[in-house]
């Protein structure tokens, strides 16, 4: 597919956080079937699906690493396709790196939580992003830029900072910086986080209560449910529950957009 520099006409979303928004969900048959017009931005090198980084591709899964899985994103950019007119394409751009504390994005203090695990499935993902997640992010938005016009930020992450009532300032301060270094603006660029996993046994619901408190930090953040999205484990939704959690993320964003 042809994308011509600057295309007003493709939407461009950045998707970071920790192991939900990476994509844990079995990829499935019917999430292999993708309308062209649903391209991401390949984040790295990966040899088993013949990607470069820095490509646009169409946006079949995985997203975000190169044996991921399926993730809220996918859902999220079917579902804007789907109810946008023709001439809109949509682009994302998928940064996540499972088990994260959400300062690793915090550009200024990420070097003292690139530790938080010491095990290497851990290590070897911030190495995959040349040891700084956010710079990696932003120079890959910045690729993005080139191309079309980023519509907003999607961030999935909670687990880790779970009961951390300082989260919300923690966010702000990413989202500024993200927003400062692509020459952004809030009120074009809105923030939309999801909830974490609420339903079965689980082990951080109660960071929802602390992440429904994030528009009162930032005005142009919105928060998505995760009622009824079911989960494979304590942590991390299934292939239905992404699915449905990335269709709440993308009825929240075209609502915003007047669609």
């Amino acid at each position: 597919m042809n994308l011509f520099a600057q295309d007003s006409n493709f939407y461009i979303y950045l998707c970071f956080g920790q192991s939900n928004m990476e994509g844990q969900g079995v990829i499935e048959e019917q999430d292999k079937t993708v309308d062209s017009r649903f391209q991401v931005l390949q984040a790295m090198d990966c040899s088993n699906l013949n990607q470069i980084k820095g490509t646009w591709r169409t946006a079949v899964p995985p997203l975000c690493q190169c044996t991921s899985g399926l993730s809220p994103a996918d859902s999220f950019g079917k579902t804007m396709v789907e109810k946008l007119p023709d001439s809109i394409k949509v682009g994302v751009v998928n940064i996540a790196v499972g088990g994260c504390d959400i300062r690793l994005f915090d550009k200024d203090l990420y070097q003292d939580y690139k530790s938080t695990y010491t095990e290497a499935w851990f290590t070897d993902k911030i190495k995959g992003y040349d040891g700084n997640p956010y710079k990696y992010f932003i120079d890959l938005a910045k690729i993005a830029q080139q191309y079309g016009v980023i519509k907003g930020i999607l961030l999935h992450q909670g687990e880790t900072n779970t009961g951390d009532v300082q989260w919300p300032s923690y966010v702000k301060k990413i989202y500024n910086d993200m927003l400062t270094d692509l020459s952004l603006n809030a009120d074009s660029v809105p923030l939309i986080a999801g909830e974490l996993l609420s339903s079965q046994n689980n082990c951080c619901s109660s960071m929802n209560t602390i992440i429904n408190g994030l528009p009162d930090t930032i005005p142009t953040a919105y928060v998505i449910s995760s009622s009824g999205c079911t989960g494979k484990d304590n942590a991390h939704f299934d292939s239905e529950g992404y699915r449905k959690l990335g269709k709440r993320y993308a009825e929240k964003m075209l609502s915003l957009l007047g669609y």
